[in-house]
């Protein structure tokens, strides 16, 4: 074997925030994947946030930065968390002829519209600086090789989401770089009603005071240049607005995986709601109110059997670029009228995931575990029922939720426990 054969092949993806450049990932050829934080970026102490585990105040933020992020073939928690899941995943990795876990393949696909303000550059090989080539042994930088962006496949999915663009009362779905400002998921081929259930869940959630996006049930017919998905006899899609898209501004954002740096696949085992309680209180900018918007979400889900409050279901949102905050809620679902025997919600609260066994001393505890004053916390729990109680009955009788999904989430009330029952 020659020298030269020993050389690892590298490609860089140069990573800024907000038109400030961060750092680079470097993606070797034998399958290692390394981020480096670049030193103007760990020397600001008025960076803007990547990850609240880059933040100034976060415990040896500093140490963490001055490590590289490297894994094996996927990427690190903070980066993979911004990829796709599930039927979208299969989507791409057949668009790119590539293997389902090549995540920087599929990260730099994506990097011109990533989840949040993240931008992903490929780099010409004559401009990635030597330090980034050391970091795994002798490397040779090469180009990019062409991607055709055109999609041109077919894939039965459970249920799609794309990023799309408003154009006047249509929606489109392009990948010419051109930032898309509303989610849009389509019907489901395995479960019938997705988006009407969303729609509903969604709207009895606004109800009850929980902040959201604005949403919409859209026409199919509206939506244009979708991929050649094989979808079901619905005719409404869910839309909901990005809030992290300001117009042509990026607002950064990040899910609780990335926030506790755990991999997609661990989003229903590896934390729990105390923990997202305990970050939020003790590093939003306004810790008490996100508790309390918090706790009016955990029982939300509960009251609308929402079984998928997993943690890539709960965001921080950076809108001053710098400081988390809770971002508004989104994929609320009631999950069990697809689920017969779904009594749990996602993640232990008080010590139990059962629906029908959690009382107010559930949120008690949950807020003590937490470290937040309860006397804080049960005038919102108190409201949140008040206003379910007096407000969703009549509600449900003109939104579009399905008869039988309907009729099953108003059994579900039935079930609770008194705290909560409506």
């Amino acid at each position: 074997m020659s020298s030269n054969d020993q050389i690892d092949k590298v490609s860089v993806l140069k990573l800024t925030l907000h038109g400030q450049l961060v750092g680079y990932l470097a993606g070797f050829q034998s399958g290692r994947n390394v981020l480096s934080f670049a030193p103007e970026y760990k020397n600001n102490p008025g960076r803007p946030t990547f990850s609240l585990v880059t933040h100034p105040n976060f415990p040896k933020s500093e140490e963490l930065m001055s490590q590289t992020w490297a894994k094996k073939q996927k990427l690190h928690p903070v980066l993979s968390n911004l990829l796709p899941e599930g039927s979208p995943r299969d989507l791409l990795s057949q668009e790119l002829k590539i293997h389902i876990d090549n995540e920087f393949r599929m990260f730099s696909h994506l990097g011109r519209d990533l989840p949040g303000a993240l931008v992903a550059t490929p780099m010409d090989p004559q401009d990635v600086p030597t330090s980034i080539m050391n970091t795994h042994g002798p490397a040779q930088a090469i180009k990019f090789g062409e991607m055709d962006q055109t999609p041109k496949f077919s894939l039965a999915g459970v249920q799609m989401k794309f990023s799309m663009k408003a154009m006047g009362s249509r929606y489109n779905f392009s990948e010419n770089g051109e930032l898309g400002d509303w989610i849009i998921k389509t019907p489901s081929t395995q479960h019938k009603h997705v988006p009407l259930n969303e729609f509903t869940a969604m709207t009895l959630a606004e109800l009850a005071g929980v902040d959201i996006p604005e949403i919409k049930l859209i026409e199919r017919t509206r939506l244009d240049n979708l991929p050649s998905i094989n979808l079901p006899d619905e005719e409404l899609a869910f839309a909901i607005k990005r809030f992290d898209r300001d117009g042509n501004t990026r607002i950064h954002m990040e899910d609780f995986a990335q926030v506790l740096v755990k991999d997609p696949r661990n989003k229903y085992d590896s934390a729990n709601y105390e923990q997202i309680g305990r970050v939020l209180y003790e590093f939003s900018g306004d810790g008490l109110a996100d508790a309390q918007q918090f706790a009016r979400r955990l029982l939300v889900n509960i009251l609308l059997a929402n079984g998928d409050a997993h943690l890539k279901n709960w965001s921080l949102y950076y809108p001053d670029q710098i400081t988390p905050r809770l971002s508004p809620a989104y994929d609320i679902v009631t999950t069990n009228v697809y689920f017969d025997d779904e009594t749990k919600y996602a993640l232990n609260l008080g010590k139990t995931k059962e629906w029908y066994s959690v009382t107010e001393k559930h949120f008690q505890a949950w807020a003590n575990n937490s470290g937040i004053p309860w006397r804080a916390i049960k005038p919102h729990i108190d409201d949140t029922m008040d206003k379910a109680r007096s407000l969703w009955p009549e509600a449900l009788k003109t939104l579009p939720m399905d008869a039988k999904h309907n009729e099953k989430l108003r059994a579900h009330w039935g079930r609770l426990q008194n705290d909560f029952k409506i």
